[in-house]
């Protein structure tokens, strides 16, 4: 929020999203609800709920950002944090979407991308930040946010439809 980085923000509420993802997909195998349809169908619509609150948010701010020309500051933290994460975040999607396979829960498998949705998101903010403290594009920033928008809305529509993920 000190840098007033809508891609910054926005990742900030992917993980709470994705924390939030994980405890349906907890709930969605607690209780002898591992065998349901319907806790299967539940769990596919509230993960892809996540995804459009997501989506949503980003779109309003980049395009709050981009109208009123508004300049994020340089950000080193976030700029360390991206590139951990860029990192990381393929190799927790890969093994949760193996899980979901075992499990036959496409649930769980769209969990997984919320996993992948953080690590594009860690690449369009490390694009942003880097940009945006480099060379002083701060556009980059809220630009780089509106492609993880239309990521995040893809998902989103798949893990509703209960389709298998298209670009993971």
């Amino acid at each position: 929020m000190a840098a007033s980085s809508v891609a910054l923000i926005g990742f900030g509420a992917d993980s709470l999203i994705e924390v939030f993802s994980g405890s349906v997909i907890a709930w969605r195998f607690s209780a002898g609800r591992g065998a349901s349809e319907d806790a299967e169908r539940r769990a596919r619509r509230l993960i892809a709920i996540s995804y459009f609150v997501l989506t949503v948010y980003i779109v309003v701010e980049s395009l709050r950002d981009v109208i009123g020309g508004h300049h994020p500051q340089p950000s080193g933290i976030g700029i360390a944090l991206a590139a951990v994460t860029a990192v990381s975040m393929p190799l927790l999607a890969r093994a949760k979407r193996r899980v979901g396979a075992k499990l036959g829960s496409r649930a769980t498998t769209a969990e997984a991308e919320q996993n992948q949705i953080c690590a594009y998101l860690s690449l369009a903010l490390l694009i942003g930040l880097l940009a945006n403290a480099l060379f002083g594009w701060w556009w980059a920033d809220p630009a780089a946010a509106l492609v993880i928008a239309l990521i995040a809305g893809n998902e989103g529509r798949e893990a509703w439809t209960g389709d298998e993920p298209s670009c993971c």
